[in-house]
């Protein structure tokens, strides 16, 4: 039933499907939720015969579930995805999440990034660099095409710490160790301190969580390597006030000195739908860490100058705000002019910009 149930949502374009006793299961299409009437509702005992099959001889997942209520794991179809899957408990029942993850790892240059971040992270041999944004913003495939593009033309040691593992890396130029938390290893940070002992050049660490976790990344970084991870962020500013805030306040001052020091870049997005409805494209705000940055970071009345010198870099650096990336992608068409509104961390100030435009010679939408 399970394997039914997920080829069908694949070959229907879905991006999540969503199971749960007493009901049809339901997809995920562009943003719109529709029920997969070829199915019949799930009951109990069709449910546990999934979840069996999903957590498979993984004894430490099924542990996991037991006491916490719900785990985080993978689950491969062959020649069809992976899925990211999320195993919950709601009023007394079993219910599933599943993410789809493509079999392969997409080129940098189809996803419509901007180059500047393959190029910060072809340059950089050590460092931290985060890539940000809220749930579902294409942040595990961000990071995978950024390593992969390592893969494709350095030759380095690189260690994966994940949970789930989602994407798997074929070795090219470089040699890549991939890791699961719960399966290889105990915790990310566990896993982390682990790596440091095995030779690495590059180490990926699926997200910060936690203050060790976060003190281990920024030693790494701080010892010659690169250190690339992800946080539950929306913006540069809120990424660099998270990471410090996980800290006891008397470690925080120290925290953002290594945080100022070590930084190489945030790279913060967001998915919006594209204006001709065939899909999602990504709007990226692109903080690299000047010395103007570095200075902002550990200059508390400077803080908040942030967003400004991301805005003036932008020739210079490669740097960009949110808005400046939704003019853009505007201007090309990409995206129609509500999104790009509805988005905007200042409207007003977008709205005037693309009444500019529009005197140019385009027209709102």
């Amino acid at each position: 039933m399970l394997q039914l149930i997920l080829k069908r949502a694949v070959e229907l374009g879905a991006s999540d499907i969503h199971i749960k006793t007493g009901k049809v299961p339901v997809i995920r299409v562009k943003k719109q939720l529709r029920d997969l009437k070829d199915f019949p509702p799930l009951d109990e005992a069709v449910i546990e015969l999934i979840v069996k099959e999903v957590l498979g001889r993984g004894r430490k997942k099924r542990a996991e579930f037991e006491e916490f209520g719900e785990v985080d794991t993978s689950y491969s179809l062959p020649g069809v995805a992976r899925f990211r899957v999320n195993i919950y408990r709601q009023r007394g029942t079993v219910g599933l999440a599943f993410r789809i993850v493509p079999i392969h790892i997409p080129p940098f240059e189809s996803l419509n990034l901007p180059e500047v971040m393959k190029k910060v992270v072809l340059k950089n041999i050590k460092g931290l660099i985060l890539v940000t944004g809220p749930t579902g913003a294409g942040k595990s495939t961000t990071l995978a095409a950024l390593i992969d593009a390592i893969n494709s033309n350095k030759e380095m040691l690189i260690i994966t710490i994940e949970d789930p593992i989602e994407y798997l890396f074929t070795d090219k130029r470089s040699f890549i160790v991939q890791r699961e938390v719960g399966i290889d290893t105990q915790s990310f940070a566990r896993g982390l301190r682990a790596a440091l002992r095995e030779d690495p050049d590059v180490i990926m660490v699926g997200e910060i969580r936690d203050p060790e976790t976060a003190q281990i990344a920024l030693q790494a970084a701080e010892t010659g390597h690169l250190v690339m991870s992800t946080l539950h962020t929306l913006d540069a500013k809120e990424t660099i006030n998270r990471f410090i805030g996980m800290f006891n306040l008397e470690a925080r001052e120290q925290i953002r000195i290594q945080l100022a020091e070590t930084l190489i870049a945030i790279f913060s997005q967001r998915l919006l739908p594209k204006a001709d409805g065939s899909g999602v494209i990504p709007a990226v705000e692109v903080l690299i860490n000047t010395a103007a940055i570095k200075e902002a970071i550990l200059d508390l009345t400077k803080f908040d100058h942030i967003p400004s010198l991301l805005e003036k870099g932008k020739l210079v650096y490669g740097t960009q705000t949110f808005d400046q990336h939704l003019e853009e992608l505007y201007r090309k068409g990409l995206i129609d002019y509500t999104t790009a509104i509805m988005h905007a961390s200042k409207p007003t100030d977008l709205e005037l910009k693309l009444k500019g435009i529009s005197a140019g010679g385009r027209g709102l939408t």
